[in-house]
């Protein structure tokens, strides 16, 4: 008797429950905040479109060089702009075509933003004169005026470039061309900092690989998102 007295008193609590809970619970999924509370961290919050995906290493190295058309260029030229680093050189025969194909994919993708920029710079300055990388863009069939082809100082581009960016360059006479140097790509964002992607056990891939169609597919991707914060 006693227990069957229990189970009432149970089942006119949990319907009292039902009248009042319910009704409730189904206005806030209407409203769409059945999902936001203190124990659901930071959902709902407002967040930047590469939060969780793009890796901020750090500011971009310095530099200042000469361009195609004999003017000075710096980080500060591209401030507040998204671009695209590379290092090259213009006799190269072996993956510079390569990558000069890739970044002419790149520049036709974002061709026209006035927020985005390709940076090459030779790391063969004596024979890449100003007017040699004129030449040079012109037979690539560059149109964007934020493409600049920098050269400057030997040993200031080469210590850019290894211990700057930490992208291989160096002169070796047993292979064709005089020169080697990786064939990765910088992506730098609006504030200087160099951007890039986690791996599968989210660590940074610094750079992005220009001579494979995925690299290239990847740092459009993410020059897009960068564009949008």
């Amino acid at each position: 008797m006693f227990k069957n007295k229990s189970y009432i008193g149970i089942s006119f609590i949990i319907l009292i429950f039902g009248i009042y809970a319910v009704p409730k619970i189904v206005d806030r999924v209407k409203n769409g905040e059945i999902v936001k509370g203190n124990r659901l961290d930071n959902v709902g919050a407002k967040t930047s479109k590469s939060d969780g995906k793009l890796m901020k290493i750090g500011p971009a190295p310095k530099f200042e060089l000469t361009n195609q058309d004999n003017s000075k260029v710096s980080n500060e030229t591209y401030k507040g702009k998204v671009y695209v680093l590379e290092f090259f050189f213009t006799t190269c025969p072996s993956i510079c075509p390569k990558m000069n194909l890739s970044m002419l994919e790149i520049e036709k993708t974002f061709f026209g933003n006035p927020n985005f920029g390709i940076v090459s710079i030779t790391i063969d300055p004596k024979h890449d004169t100003p007017q040699v990388l004129k030449e040079h863009a012109k037979l690539l069939g560059v149109k964007s005026s934020t493409w600049n082809f920098l050269t400057g100082d030997k040993t200031t581009i080469m210590e850019l470039s290894n211990k700057g960016f930490n992208l291989y360059a160096g002169e070796n006479e047993k292979v064709s061309g005089g020169f080697e140097h990786s064939g990765l790509f910088a992506l730098i964002d609006k504030d200087g900092n160099i951007r890039c992607r986690k791996d599968e056990f989210g660590n940074p891939n610094i750079y992005y690989d220009g001579l494979d169609k995925k690299g290239v597919r990847d740092i459009q991707e993410d020059i897009k998102i960068l564009l949008e914060e």
